[in-house]
């Protein structure tokens, strides 16, 4: 072989290896559906290893500071030794969110600060009939949560809620009433009863994979409405959103009232504390700032915040809030939520 012959050999050999690691760069990194599904299939390959190690809280889809599509890997703690820098070619952000717990209210009881120039509206209180959506609510055995919203199966309508708001991590009966305020906040029954448990998903805390917290309890239209009070965003829409990173998102809940957020990431697994034991969540999602969301806000429904080119998606429901940290939220797909007791939001 001649060295010209040679040379132009060569020449089409590192050609066709370029070729090869920029078709790699684009399917990992690229805006195809295929880029995703590559980091998602990495992530679920690599999870259970990293969960397995001390400190580490879940594995979620997200950006990294470099807006590349990567692994997150939440850990409890600044400092966790062992986390590599890539999988299999995909970059890997670490996110310190603390120890996620399923949101309950703070012992102590916090006032609510003054909004000028309205009356202030306290979610905590009691409503008259029909009670808004997002406001406080709950099992007689817990201390309170948030109602998310009305649905249907399109004969009766129901609360929906989280398991740990409605069904006391797995403990109530079929039946049991549901109050409005929960407990925590005055309520009582029969007086402050609003409807009857009617069905859950029941919490596995012995390692399996969960999908939702979530509970439903049978109300009428004279005891539940289907909008939030006077301040926050309304009606929610029944045509549901699927989250995507950076989705702008606003909820109502019981303690933070109104608040407004980003998806953070997506197809989360994490490990959730309760009173029960801890029980870990796939296919979630992560909602930032940490100011989001606190303790008694579980159940809220998470909607987005249309604006811009998203008004049309405006009050589009996104997911159920039922866990979090000082630094996140996390929240159920709401169209798995839905699915499991096959209703419907009974909404715009």
């Amino acid at each position: 072989m001649t060295r010209r012959i040679f040379c132009k050999v060569l020449l089409v050999v590192v050609a066709i290896l370029g070729l090869l690691a920029l078709s790699n760069v684009l399917l990992a990194q690229g805006n195809s559906e295929n880029a995703f599904e590559h980091v998602r299939e990495v992530q679920e390959r690599n999870t259970e290893r990293l969960m397995a190690m001390d400190g580490v809280e879940g594995t979620a889809i997200g950006s990294n500071p470099n807006a590349r599509l990567s692994v997150l890997v939440l850990l409890e703690r600044p400092g966790v030794g062992g986390i590599p820098q890539e999988l299999e070619g995909v970059p890997v952000h670490p996110v310190v969110t603390g120890k996620i717990y399923a949101l309950k209210p703070p012992t102590n009881k916090p006032g609510r600060p003054p909004k000028e120039p309205e009356e202030p509206i306290d979610p905590t209180a009691r409503f008259d009939r029909p009670v808004p959506i997002g406001v406080s609510t709950g099992h007689p055995n817990i201390t309170a949560g948030t109602i998310g919203c009305r649905v249907t199966n399109g004969t009766n309508v129901y609360a929906l809620s989280n398991n740990h708001v409605y069904a006391d991590e797995n403990l109530s009966n079929i039946g049991d009433n549901v109050l409005q305020p929960g407990a925590y906040d005055g309520g009582a029954a029969s007086a402050d009863t609003i409807g009857t448990l009617e069905a859950f998903v029941n919490i596995d805390f012995n390692g399996n994979n969960n999908t939702v917290d979530a509970a439903i309890a049978l109300c009428s239209e004279g005891t539940l409405g289907n909008a939030t009070p006077s301040d926050g965003y309304g009606m929610p829409k029944s045509e549901t959103a699927i989250a995507y990173i950076n989705q702008p998102v606003k909820k109502y809940g019981r303690t933070t009232g109104l608040t407004k957020g980003r998806v953070y990431a997506i197809s989360a697994t994490v490990d959730v504390g309760y009173d029960s034991g801890v029980a870990r969540f796939v296919n979630q999602i992560i909602i930032t700032p940490g100011g989001f969301s606190a303790g008694g806000d579980s159940g809220s429904l998470i909607v987005v915040d249309g604006k811009g080119r998203n008004k049309a998606d405006d009050r589009k429901p996104v997911g159920l809030l039922f866990a979090g940290s000082d630094f996140i939220t996390i929240a159920n797909p709401i169209d798995d939520v839905l699915g499991a007791f096959n209703m419907a939001i009974d909404g715009k």
